[in-house]
């Protein structure tokens, strides 16, 4: 079978590597998703144990169409029938980038209308209800220019739900982002992870399961491709069985800090709920900071200037970088923002450069090496 996983820009190239260690088969990178091949079991790994992915699809149907006529009466030779039943729900979800059909929601619209209309004909006028919240079937339709893939959705809600986010208060790093950052980090799991600037844990929390293998979506219960027909049951159990029987208790240290006092004890709250006993959250100023260890690896998401005045956001990261050179001698830190201006504050000559979205923002994520003594004298 052939399906399409999801993801965010810049997080391609290693979505590519965990399908294929997930069993994948003809892996092939695209842009912000990777198509791959697989059966049943597969299809269940990636949905439990992707880190990366948003969303795993089923393609099922393609075809041209130039216009609206065209384009229903397509979707009304095929028999949705056979798909699910007048008991089940359903609803459309269409990306469209097309100068034939310019109205995503309209695209949608008459989507649903081929469905009901060909179920009201087989079935005594009789249609399945519709669900935008929550229903058995989520059909995926991609449109470009006339050319239509319509997919199923295997997920069900977006994958990036880990199932442990407890507030909005302040806008949080996507999961999925918050672990492509760890993960291209090269952060080899032993050396201590550090999150100045934690907020609501997010790094934190992704960092702590990445660590102890634990799988991402452990406690959560619902999945798209459990309403499709040939959903196995005992197939299902038994990867979550194998993933599960692969989490471990190294000893992992991981620390964050937070300025903000509500959010530190939201934050706090949130780790002792889940019990990630591992983590050690203080609440203080980065900038006064002294290393929890000798060495180690930082991340770090500071404010990008929506809600800070441009001078005091510029200001904060030149304190950033006056700290991180006067006191993290011997660290690794990364940094994410969307502001490019108050980014070169920090002082620090980036050893890497990447390009990530946090949203609709462009990101750059830049890495700084605190070397000991001079770069020359760190490579003899």
């Amino acid at each position: 079978m052939k399906f399409l996983a999801k993801t965010l820009f810049g997080l391609e190239e290693l979505l590519v590597k965990e399908l294929e260690d997930l069993g994948g088969e003809n892996v092939v990178q695209l842009n912000r998703a990777v198509s791959f091949e697989g059966d049943l079991e597969c299809l269940y790994k990636v949905n439990y144990r992707s880190r990366l992915a948003i969303r795993v699809v089923k393609p099922f149907l393609e075809f041209t169409a130039h216009n609206e006529t065209v384009f229903y009466k397509r979707l009304r030779r095929y028999d949705w029938t056979q798909m699910f039943t007048l008991d089940q729900t359903f609803c459309v979800d269409s990306t469209v980038k097309s100068d034939y059909f310019r109205h995503s929601k309209y695209v949608s619209l008459k989507t649903k209308d081929a469905i009901v209309d060909l179920f009201r004909m087989k079935n005594d006028g009789l249609r399945p209800s519709i669900d935008i919240r929550n229903p058995d079937f989520k059909i995926n339709l991609h449109c470009r220019q006339k050319d239509f893939t319509l997919s199923l959705d295997s997920s069900g809600d977006s994958l990036h739900k880990r199932g442990y986010r407890q507030s909005e208060r302040q806008a949080p790093l996507n999961e999925i982002l918050a672990t492509g950052m760890i993960l291209l980090s090269e952060w080899n799991k032993k050396n201590t992870f550090y999150d100045p600037m934690c907020g609501s844990g997010t790094l934190l929390t992704e960092a702590h399961a990445i660590a102890h293998n634990i799988p991402p979506r452990q406690n959560r219960e619902l999945y798209g491709f459990m309403n499709w027909p040939d959903f196995d049951l005992s197939l299902w159990q038994k990867v979550k069985d194998e993933a599960n029987a692969q989490i471990n208790d190294d000893v992992v240290k991981i620390y964050g800090t937070e300025i903000d006092e509500t959010q530190y004890y939201e934050t706090k709250s949130l780790l002792t709920k889940l019990d990630l006993t591992g983590i050690e959250i203080k609440h203080s100023d980065f900038i006064d900071s002294s290393p929890p260890e000798k060495n180690g690896l930082i991340i770090c998401n500071p404010p990008y200037g929506e809600r800070l005045d441009e001078d005091d956001v510029e200001e904060l990261y030149k304190e950033l970088g006056d700290t991180l050179k006067t006191n993290y001698t011997g660290w690794e830190a990364w940094i994410i923002s969307s502001n490019k201006t108050a980014l070169k504050r920090v002082g620090l000559r980036p050893s890497k450069k990447l390009m990530l979205y946090n949203g609709a923002l462009e990101c750059k994520y830049h890495k700084y090496e605190m070397y000991e003594g001079s770069r020359k004298a760190k490579k003899q």
